[in-house]
């Protein structure tokens, strides 16, 4: 005997097709043939999906015979109405209604058969690729082939390479893994990768704060640098002042999203500190913000992108898990020779170069049996070197722009990592 569908199943086909027409009709409204497709024909289509596929749930015999005829007729269609031209001149060569349909009648299968979220999430999906048509088209011609190849490079070395790698240390010198390396060099280059699409591609980052807060997802030092150069060549974008604060603030929530990637109890432990530091940065960055002058909005200019090369460049991977590698070793070797106090003063020189590796070391064990009060001091310790480091850079290109907030904000920020690191280390 079938067994009977429920009836939010069959609430759930019925909305869901509801919808998927109602979004086909308005989308195709303004154009002059007639499309098969709408608020009436979608639901009908997927109520004969969902019948059919009940006759028959095992082997789908009555279900694909339906699907065939269903295809057959649009194939008549398509073939008919291939050679006419839309509303704007354009031929009638899409894929689009077709596609739709057949997605209607399958709704009715998927709504009675699998979890109602897949239902839900695959219509969805469909009207929000069909009413974006215009904006997808004008991202595509906006997106440069080299920024195609790139990210095809990088889902190549994440879904090809990386279960290829082995989960077991080649080297008794550091625990750490081959596939432990290239993880975490998947897990920074994909936030820095996030956000440098997003300066690159949305216009509201090339301005203002929000090219910052961005900046400061990628790199904290870079963004530093390109507007205390900025505030030396007298830009008039926004506070840069306050910029630099927020980067650096950004940059503490940064580290703690990617250690809980990997270490939930070590980013736990981490979460007061660093949220406290990126609170305290926010804080600064809006006194600086309100205390300093701007320019209107139609005088403001727009500023050079923040970062220049691709954070999924084949070249700047191999650098970073080279850096990766290395700061594990060291890491291994000193905490073994010199104890605590040797692991907080690598912690302090690699500040001053970059901060992730030694970071993600730490969250995945590179110094097995240490305390999380000592990881956490640690990781304190690094990224408020590398405050004194963005200190200087501020201080040496903006002059006598960043001597009064900016390196003085970024200081500030340093000695009170520091005096955590101090109370939490015990240093």
């Amino acid at each position: 005997m079938i067994a009977a569908p429920s009836p939010i199943s069959v609430a759930l086909l019925l909305g869901l097709s509801f919808f998927l027409g109602l979004a086909f009709e308005d989308f195709f409204a303004r154009t002059d043939p007639h499309r098969p497709g709408g608020i009436r024909t979608f639901p009908m289509v997927a109520l004969a999906g969902g019948v059919l596929y009940l006759f028959d749930p095992t082997h789908f015999i009555p279900f694909t015979g339906g699907l065939l005829v269903l295809g057959a007729w649009l194939v008549i269609y398509y073939r008919e109405h291939v050679r006419e031209h839309d509303g704007q001149g354009e031929p009638n060569v899409g894929l689009v209604i077709l596609v739709l349909n057949i997605h209607a009648y399958l709704l009715g299968a998927v709504a009675l058969a699998l979890p109602h979220w897949i239902a839900v999430a695959t219509t969805v999906t469909s009207v929000l690729l069909l009413t974006g048509r215009e904006q997808l088209h004008n991202l595509a011609r906006r997106i440069e082939l080299r920024e195609i190849i790139t990210a095809g490079q990088f889902l190549v070395l994440t879904g090809i390479i990386l279960p290829l790698l082995p989960t077991e240390p080649v080297t008794t010198l550091t625990s750490i893994t081959p596939r432990q390396a290239w993880l975490a060099l998947v897990a920074v280059c994909s936030i820095s990768y996030a956000s440098y699409l997003a300066q690159r591609y949305w216009p509201r980052a090339e301005r203002g704060l929000w090219m910052a807060a961005l900046g400061g997802l990628y790199s904290s030092t870079a963004t530093t640098v390109a507007l205390a150069r900025q505030m030396k060549a007298g830009s008039t974008l926004g506070n840069l002042q306050a910029g630099i604060t927020l980067a650096t603030g950004v940059m503490y929530l940064r580290i703690l999203a990617i250690v809980a990637v990997f270490n939930v109890p070590l980013a736990y432990r981490l979460a007061l500190p660093l949220c406290g530091l990126s609170l305290a940065a926010f804080v600064i960055c809006a006194f600086q913000y309100r205390h300093t002058e701007r320019p209107p909005p139609d005088k403001m200019q727009t500023a050079e992108p923040l970062m220049q090369g691709n954070p999924l460049a084949l070249g700047s991977a191999a650098l970073f898990s080279a850096l990766f590698v290395l700061v594990s070793l060291l890491s291994t070797w000193v905490k073994s020779e010199f104890g605590v106090s040797g692991l907080w003063a690598l912690a302090a020189v690699v500040g001053i170069t970059d901060v992730d590796p030694f970071v993600l070391n730490l969250a995945q064990g590179g110094t097995a049996g240490t305390p999380n009060d000592t990881l956490v001091a640690a990781i304190l310790i690094a990224s408020s070197s590398n405050n004194l480091l963005k200190a200087g850079y501020a201080a040496a290109f903006a002059g006598r722009h960043a001597i009064g907030r900016s390196a003085a904000a970024l200081a500030f920020l340093a000695l009170a990592g520091m005096a955590l690191a101090f109370l939490i280390g015990g240093i």
